[in-house]
């Protein structure tokens, strides 16, 4: 979600025409936009078909953003405040029990990112918060309060740092001192723990804060959540589309999809038989994900991690 604009006017998302295209929208159809940020793909989705969008998001700020749109596109358009893993109670408090199709559009947005109070980003210095729905334990917390095992252990994890135990010991040092309190402290510790990198590669702190940030909103479990809620939700021939942005939520979707249509790896020849195969759920849709065009990159960086993956349901309800 980290390629999407502060404005609802000059908002394109990242894959933003290959999503509405695999959603396919119809006349008369229901969607669900699970990650509304700016209203990108809903507005698109809208413009694309006589079709009602149910738009989702965990951040208040966006929620009241977006309430212009949903005048604009009024009766089609409700904006739901809530998490995209809730989307069955979230729809069925609204009379609805199934859609023809749900789009996910995971990470951070632009308008979270860009804004330094919101301490997503460590560009210019700020609160280092990092909480999508602004209530719960902010990145702060975790960094000053977890044991140096913790913090190795997550930015292990969730960024993938390979000197995740030089970081977390350089943080518990650090904050020996005093509590760490902005994006900026921070980001200098882990400058100072990981040390130079390539001319190519990106900034030392960036795994280190994308761990953080996957930690304090449990992305990965609400993206756990999300697929199922989105596979329970889905009437027969509906599409999910999700487009991810580092290779553990692509990794996710990817097992999640492969599993649910059958996929699953062959048992060794040495363990006992199954009693019976999985049953198919899911259609998968793009064995290998789509990448953004050359175009697409060139115009907007952020776009270049891209990825989509879509998936239709193709039984009854789950």
């Amino acid at each position: 979600m980290i390629a999407r604009a502060a404005s609802h006017d000059r908002h394109v998302p990242v894959l933003l025409a290959e999503v509405v295209d695999a959603l396919q929208p119809r006349d008369g159809g229901r969607y669900v936009d699970g990650t509304f940020g700016a209203g990108g793909y809903t507005t698109a989705i809208l413009d694309r078909a006589d079709c009602q969008v149910f738009a989702i998001d965990r951040d208040p700020d966006a929620i009241a953003a977006g309430r212009p749109l949903e005048e604009r596109y009024a009766p089609r358009l409700r904006l739901l405040e809530g998490r995209f893993g809730d989307m069955a109670e979230l729809l069925s408090a609204e009379g609805v029990e199934d859609v023809d199709g749900v789009a996910l559009d995971l990470g951070v947005s632009s308008m979270q990112f860009d804004q330094a109070g919101r301490g997503f980003s460590f560009r210019a210095s700020g609160p280092l918060d990092m909480r999508m729905e602004k209530a719960g334990p902010s990145a702060a917390d975790l960094v000053n309060e977890r044991d140096e095992a913790e913090i190795a252990d997550i930015v292990w994890r969730y960024g993938e740092e390979r000197r995740s135990r030089r970081v977390a010991r350089a943080i518990v040092e650090a904050r020996r001192a005093r509590r760490i309190e902005t994006t900026g402290e921070l980001a200098e510790i882990v400058r100072r723990a990981v040390g130079p990198q390539g001319r190519d590669e990106s900034d030392p702190a960036t795994r280190t804060f994308q761990a953080l940030r996957i930690a304090v909103n449990d992305e990965l479990g609400e993206l756990e959540r999300g697929l199922a809620a989105a596979e329970q939700v889905l009437a027969p021939g509906g599409r999910l589309a999700v487009v991810s942005f580092h290779s553990l939520e692509d990794r996710a979707v990817k097992e999640f999809v492969r599993a649910r249509s059958g996929r699953t790896p062959a048992p060794s020849r040495h363990a006992p038989p199954r009693a019976e195969a999985p049953v198919a759920a899911l259609r998968d849709i793009t064995r290998k994900p789509v990448a953004p065009s050359a175009a697409e990159v060139a115009a907007n960086p952020r776009a270049r991690s891209a990825r989509l993956r879509v998936a239709e349901k193709i039984g009854g309800r789950a």
